[in-house]
Formats: structure tokens, sequence, C-alpha cells
């Protein structure tokens, strides 16, 4: 099985709710199993600052899908959740689901890019991934504790419900 690390954001159509209904989605999946998931986080949103805060977590999964598999079981959750893509690329959503790593691969293809591009600079990735694997060093022996200490905060706060 192969370790993978999954960011989950929303901010429409009571997140807290989205979120929780995606984690149980990717428990019920017969090729992978959910290890941790951290603590949620409010987040401000990247883009168009006229939308909702958003939720956002770090799922930590073992996985038998390869990664295109597993891409398209993460969009098809998003699609369940009423996930709309759409052109505006930081605009509101009701779920996202995004793979950050996935065991040591290295990807740039059409449809996918792992690591994560920008993760490194997410203060909205980088603590919640932190929470759950700080000891965690990525494909390209970059220390995590490394990468979050040079990262502010920018409003990063615990999610309360």
């Amino acid at each position: 099985m192969s370790i993978c690390y999954i960011a989950l954001g929303s901010n429409l159509e009571d997140p807290f709710a989205q979120a929780n209904r995606a984690i149980i989605a990717l428990q019920q999946s017969p090729q992978s199993k959910v290890i941790d998931v951290s603590p949620f986080y409010r987040s401000k949103p990247l883009g168009p600052q006229d939308q909702n805060d958003y939720l956002n977590a770090v799922i930590k999964i073992y996985t038998d899908l390869s990664p295109i598999a597993l891409l398209d079981e993460l969009q098809t959750i998003e699609k369940s959740q009423g996930r709309i893509r759409k052109e505006n690329r930081w605009g509101a959503r009701t779920l996202d689901l995004d793979i950050l790593l996935f065991d040591n691969l290295i990807i740039n293809s059409e449809r996918l890019t792992i690591p994560h591009y920008h993760m490194k600079h997410r203060e909205f990735v980088l603590y919640p991934l932190f929470d759950i694997e700080p000891q965690l060093i990525l494909p390209d022996n970059e220390k995590l504790l490394d990468l979050v200490s040079k990262c502010a905060k920018n409003g990063l706060t615990k999610w309360h419900e």
C-alpha cells in the first residue's frame, strides 16, 4: 500500500459537514484506509476576498490505488458533494480534495502534479500536515519542520464548530 496525504478544503454549504462527509467517503473506499485526520483549520481565501473563510485539513491514507485512480476517486467524491469546476481557480467551492504527496513520488503530468504545487507556501496545508506528520521529509529531502518554521500563519486558526 502507498502512503498518501490529501488536502481538504471547503467554504460553501456547511464546510464542517462537507469535510466530514468527504472523510466518511474516503473511509468507505475499498482500496484505501484513512489513517489520520488533522484538526480542522479556518483560513482566509486565497483568491477573491468576497467569499467565506475556508475549512482546511489534511488526511493521511494508505491506498492500493494508483495516483491517477486516486485522483479520479477524489474528483468523484467532490462531484457527489456538489463541486462544480469553474474557470475561477480560487473561487468558492463545496469541496476541494487535492493529493499533496503520494509515497515519495514526483509526478508532473497534464492531470496531476505531486508534490502538490505551491504546497510549500500554503499555511493551510503545512500546519495541518505538520499536526499529523511532524517528522515528514518531502521527496526533495526538505523537512516539513523547516517549511512550517518559515511559513507565516496569515490568520490561520483552529476551526470551532
